[in-house]
């Protein structure tokens, strides 16, 4: 699996850098600004970027517009967004038209190098994955026509477990409860949200988006 990365502090990059190559992912990129990772992946098109949500000049959002832009004109490239602090509305901005293929994750997350790894892994197969702490942002945000109304308190601990990306066992462990219970829940979800029967995946990240712009 090829990955880029984009992060301005030299330690951090390295360390990535060498944490996915230890782990069997080709590095094709390593890159300190927003212009290099958009021409590493015009030039390599790796499965997945890695990149920070400030980089120079400004520090900013150059990070998260070298992600939109690549998923406006390399659908084909997953997109990892790394974030120091919880930023609901810059997370929104990625995640608003889809949640395939595309990832948000504080940098903390780094140091449960399984999860990591797993969460690289995930969004380069077309899945997601959101930080808990942004989830838990998410949910403290409430609105009137809130779709998530007619959820339970189970089910809606259920698809917060979806947006963070785990996959029904997961939510089965999480949740220490049977895989058959997991998937009754998750089922009634996809009913209760009027989700079309598009394919298991396929409705997880409508559900998603769902959860993220309710």
């Amino acid at each position: 699996m090829r990955v880029a990365i984009a992060e301005d502090g030299v330690l951090l990059r390295e360390g990535l850098a060498r944490l996915l190559e230890d782990a069997g992912f080709d590095v094709v990129g390593s890159c300190e600004t927003a212009d290099e990772l958009l021409l590493n992946v015009r030039s390599h098109e790796p499965d997945v970027a890695i990149v920070d949500i400030r980089l120079p000049p400004t520090h900013s959002d150059e990070g998260l517009r070298a992600a939109l832009a690549i998923r406006s004109e390399h659908p084909g490239v997953a997109v990892l967004v790394l974030s120091q602090y919880v930023e609901v509305g810059l997370a929104l901005k990625l995640l608003s038209e889809s949640a395939e293929g595309v990832g948000y994750l504080l940098k903390d997350r780094i140091g449960d190098v399984d999860d990591f790894l797993g969460a690289v892994r995930r969004v380069a197969d077309g899945g997601s994955a959101v930080d808990p702490k942004i989830v838990s942002a998410l949910l403290a945000r409430q609105r009137d026509d809130n779709p998530l109304a007619t959820l339970t308190a189970r089910e809606r601990e259920v698809l917060e477990l979806m947006a963070t990306g785990s996959s029904n066992q997961g939510i089965a462990d999480a949740l220490v409860i049977t895989l058959r219970s997991a998937e009754k829940y998750v089922s009634s979800i996809f009913g209760k949200l009027g989700l079309p029967s598009t394919g298991s995946e396929s409705r997880r990240v409508l559900a998603v988006l769902t959860f993220l712009n309710a």
